[in-house]
Parts: structure tokens; C-alpha cells; sequence
């Protein structure tokens, strides 16, 4: 049975990286096999692990609207993409990869989310774990894409904004009634430990931070991937530390 992180925060908190990372630190302590979703159509997760061309759930669908003609007969349109799905997803050294993407048809974004609903449903049966890069903000959420997971990780930066915006992703939780184990509130790129005035009220439990890390700024103006940091990186390292408590429960 997988072991599935969902990761959620406010745009540029650095989620895709530490989800990115964690792809790296499961691989590395060879914990089992695990699937990264990018479920964030303005997200960069296979890139930041180095994946650079993928064929997206939001690809797939388009192919299918433009041209219905090639869904085989005595198939259904579900099946035919759901099997296409599949096929898309991206076999790497260690991990694979399946992204979301977004299709260019008008309202036809729920229905996104329900292909990579029932997808992930029978993917996830075939890995350990599973990192979800969510959406940016509380959409994917509030359209209840992710329905349960074992850790959900907020990733905040220090700022009140990034922290009420963490906030009001465990409020979402609570209202669509989304299953969850373990609720854990991560702070990025702060060198100093949180203080507890700065997190009463939010419901989350506050494992610790990530510093501020030179390196993972010069691999993204670069364009590579996050396997080009040293196994001392500071960020690597603090996210190692703190692994235990995010697939903790295993």
C-alpha cells in the first residue's frame, strides 16, 4: 500500500523543490519506489528532477477532444484516456513521473480532475510512495483532486502571508473533510527556528525549517536539476533530518 505526500503552500514558497527533493532522499535511502505528480499546471517538477519532455494529462485530453475519432470502438472515452495516462507516465532512474498539465478547452478542468483522480486511484497501487506537488494556493484542494493522504506538508516561507496562507489550507482540510494522518507545517528558506507566536492558531504541527540555500539558486538559474546538489547541501541536509516526520508511520 502507497504512502502518499501531498504538498501544498503559497506561490513561490519553494514546494516543487522540496518535493523535488524528497523524490531525491527516498530514491537515495532506497525506502521503495515512489511517483512524483506534478499536479500544478504552472509547476516545474519533472524539470527540477531533471525529466525535461513529458507527455501531460492535460496533452492527452486535448488529443482526444481534437480528434475522438481515434478512441477504439467498443472502449469507452474514460478507459481510452486513463490508459493513455498510464503510458504517459515517465520511467526515470529510481522514480517515475506523471504530470497533469492543463488542456486548452474551456471547462474542461473538472474533468481533469476526475481522470487524475481515478488514474492516481490505480497508479498509486504500484508505488511505496507518492509525492503530489499541488497547485499553488488552495484550488487544488477545494476541488478536492487530493481526497486523502497519508502527510500533508504545507511549505510556508516566514512571512505572515506565506503562514495564513498555510493556515487556511488546514481550515480546507477540516471543511472537505479530506482524510489526512499527519498535518506538518515546513518553513523555507528561514535560518532561524520559527517562534511559537508566529504559529498559534494554525493547525498544523510545525516540524522545523529549511534554510536559505545558494546552491538550489544556482542550479535554477542554471536549468538543472535538483540531482546536481552535493549530498552536503544545506537544504538537502535540513530536509533529511526532518524526513522521519514526514513519511513518518510508513
Amino acid at each position: 500500500m502507497s504512502y502518499t505526500i501531498a504538498i501544498a503552500g503559497k506561490g513561490g514558497t519553494g514546494k516543487t523543490t522540496i518535493a523535488s527533493l524528497l523524490v531525491r532522499l527516498i530514491k537515495e535511502k532506497k525506502l521503495g519506489s515512489v511517483l512524483a505528480v506534478d499536479a500544478d499546471p504552472n509547476s516545474n517538477l519533472a524539470e527540477a528532477l531533471g525529466v525535461k519532455s513529458i507527455r501531460t494529462i492535460g496533452d492527452i485530453l486535448d488529443e482526444v477532444s481534437a480528434n475522438p475519432e481515434q478512441v477504439p470502438g467498443g472502449m469507452s472515452k474514460d478507459r481510452f484516456i486513463e490508459y493513455e495516462v498510464q503510458k504517459a507516465v515517465q520511467e526515470e532512474d529510481g522514480f517515475d513521473v506523471v504530470s497533469m498539465g492543463k488542456p486548452e478547452g474551456p471547462g474542461c478542468y473538472c474533468y481533469v480532475n476526475n481522470i487524475l483522480r481515478s488514474v492516481m486511484s490505480k497508479l498509486a497501487d504500484d508505488y511505496d510512495y507518492v509525492i503530489i506537488d499541488n497547485e499553488a494556493g488552495l484550488e487544488h484542494l477545494s476541488r478536492r483532486t487530493t481526497r486523502s493522504a497519508d502527510t500533508l506538508l504545507a511549505v510556508s516561507d516566514a512571512s505572515a502571508v506565506g503562514l495564513k496562507s498555510a493556515g487556511r489550507i488546514a481550515g480546507i482540510v477540516d471543511e472537505l473533510k479530506i482524510k489526512v494522518k499527519n498535518r506538518l507545517l515546513l518553513v523555507n528558506r528561514f535560518n532561524r527556528s520559527l517562534g511559537k507566536d508566529k504559529i498559534n492558531g494554525i493547525d498544523l504541527e510545525y516540524i522545523g525549517n529549511i534554510p536559505l540555500d545558494k546552491s538550489i539558486s544556482r542550479i535554477s538559474l542554471q536549468g538543472e536539476s535538483i540531482w546536481k546538489l552535493k549530498n552536503n547541501a544545506l537544504s538537502l541536509a535540513a530536509l533529511a533530518k526532518l524526513g522521519d516526520k514526514i513519511w513518518r508511520q510508513r
